[in-house]
């Protein structure tokens, strides 16, 4: 079972690969990060994983896989807008939303919905 540090952990993980997507992490990316995520009880959490990927210097893809599993695997949570709401804004903050960011925040939304929906239909 997942836990809620893991939940956050994917967060770090996504947030890290969607500001990845346009070939490097820029500077009013991290900004935006550490301002959007100030004040929130796992802040740390976030900013630690955003941090520790970005060190690793993991593949988009990867981060991006980890994320969505750990995320679908952890299930439904009132959580996610928080992260979507996070996603928008690092996507916005340098220089606008890229093809490439949005791609990512609209297929991350598809698949996570789409894996809800086969698990909900397997329990059945």
């Amino acid at each position: 079972m997942v836990t809620k540090v893991e939940l956050y952990d994917a967060f770090g993980e996504l947030i890290y690969a969607l500001a990845k997507a346009d070939g490097i992490i820029q500077g009013e990316e991290i900004t935006a990060l550490e301002n959007i995520v100030k004040g929130h009880p796992w802040s740390n959490e976030i900013t630690w994983s955003f941090q520790y990927e970005q060190k690793k210097d993991k593949s988009l893809e990867q981060a991006y896989q980890k994320a969505l599993s750990i995320c679908s695997e952890y299930g439904p949570s009132p959580d996610y807008p928080f992260l979507f709401e996070v996603l928008d804004k690092i996507a916005a903050a340098a220089e606008g939303v890229h093809d490439e960011e949005q791609k990512i925040i609209d297929n991350f939304k598809r698949e996570l919905m789409e894996k809800f929906r086969s698990n909900a239909e397997e329990a059945l």
